[in-house]
């Protein structure tokens, strides 16, 4: 990178608390086993945990979160729509489970997310009388959410996914036609990070998103940032969506990727990692919820169990993606898979419904598989 101004003043702003935030968490967080024991020196290691986990008391599962794992993200419960649902109305219970379950067990507490374009009702974005709303009434209910959740977890939750994808799918060199976009433009951006900034200076905050190692989102994403941090905006980090394919995208990409946020002076957190084992549904690898497919037997192959030559392949996979955040491990902070086991991981239903799928670490029944013993081998 090169040292102009801008870099010097940014590296020695962000570094100390990118440094402080994992430092704290991994010395706070240490397991007598599992994954988390043996990365202790690396980096933390997540998962995230789903409302039903919470809910209905999974103790399978929840044991499985203590003894593997020292970060925990929310998956669903502290969304928009789900912990918001109305604009007086708030749902804690799944939430405040999932703060008081790290808190208990001294495991680094990842929120997610504040603003983010999907899962999020639509009258946030209409006035009265059902036009969109003015920039001033979005910014007002922009604040109101982030200061109630924030300020309610202040102090027991270390780091937020404050903004969620902001780059179109239509090349990935522009802003998304978000309703955010089209109401306060750019401004919505870095007035979330103001805003969590304010309402808990302590908490290191991220920009998170999917296909980060496209060279035509990297272009368009270091100039989003690099205009936000010259405008002061406090970013400390980026959350590398990690929903892999078995043969796709290549470790040099990946590579590339986590280089290229690094440079900038920003922490590096691969937040959501799956491989996906089952044929693609569609060209390119995303994450746009709102995207499905019919059901069809070919998008299915394995309605009974994972074929020992697929499950080989996983382990292989698992293990070239973890040799590579280890070799970057000054850089990352934080591995988190989106799941913990296959019996809960989303890529069941999305983007086809019901489909069998093998993305994690464990089985579904909480038993390790053979790419967990790959990842696990390459430190023990």
């Amino acid at each position: 990178m090169k040292m102009n101004r801008r870099n010097f003043v940014l590296a020695a702003s962000l570094a100390p608390l990118s440094a402080c935030v994992k430092t704290q968490a991994i010395s706070s967080a240490v397991k007598s086993s599992g994954l988390a024991e043996a990365y202790r020196d690396k980096f933390l290691v997540g998962a995230a945990v789903s409302t039903d986990t919470l809910m209905n008391s999974d103790v399978a599962d929840q044991q499985l979160l203590k003894s593997e794992f020292n970060s925990i993200t929310a998956e669903n419960c502290q969304k928009w729509e789900e912990i918001h649902p109305e604009l007086d109305r708030w749902n804690w219970e799944a939430s405040d489970r999932f703060v008081k379950f790290g808190i208990e067990n001294k495991q680094h507490v990842l929120g997610h997310t504040l603003v983010w374009h999907s899962q999020i009702p639509e009258h946030v974005f209409r006035d009265s009388d059902q036009n969109l709303a003015s920039p001033g009434l979005l910014k007002s209910r922009m604040e109101n959410h982030i200061n109630t959740l924030v300020d309610r977890y202040k102090g027991k939750i270390d780091t937020w996914d404050v903004v969620n994808e902001i780059v179109s799918d239509d090349g990935y060199d522009k802003w998304r036609e978000s309703d955010w976009y089209k109401i306060m433009g750019p401004e919505f951006f870095y007035h979330a990070f103001k805003t969590a900034h304010a309402a808990d200076p302590k908490a290191e905050l991220l920009y998170n998103d999917y296909n980060m190692h496209y060279k035509s989102k990297q272009v368009f994403l270091k100039r989003a940032l690099s205009e936000a941090l010259d405008r002061g905006v406090p970013i400390h980090g980026v959350g590398l969506q990690a929903h892999y394919m078995l043969g796709e995208p290549s470790i040099e990409e990946i590579e590339r990727a986590i280089e290229v946020y690094a440079e900038m002076g920003l922490s590096v957190h691969i937040t959501e990692l799956d491989v996906d084992v089952l044929p693609a549904a569609f060209e390119y690898m995303g994450a746009e919820i709102s995207t499905s497919f019919e059901y069809s037997d070919e998008l299915n192959p394995y309605p009974n169990g994972l074929p020992e030559a697929v499950a080989e392949e996983l382990a292989t996979r698992y293990a070239e993606l973890f040799k590579l955040f280890i070799k970057h491990k000054d850089s990352i902070s934080r591995v988190t898979t989106w799941g913990t086991t296959d019996a809960n991981s989303w890529k069941n239903n999305w983007p086809v419904k019901g489909r069998t799928n093998y993305p994690l670490l464990f089985d579904r029944s909480g038993n390790p598989k053979k790419a967990y013993h790959s990842v696990l081998g390459l430190v023990s």
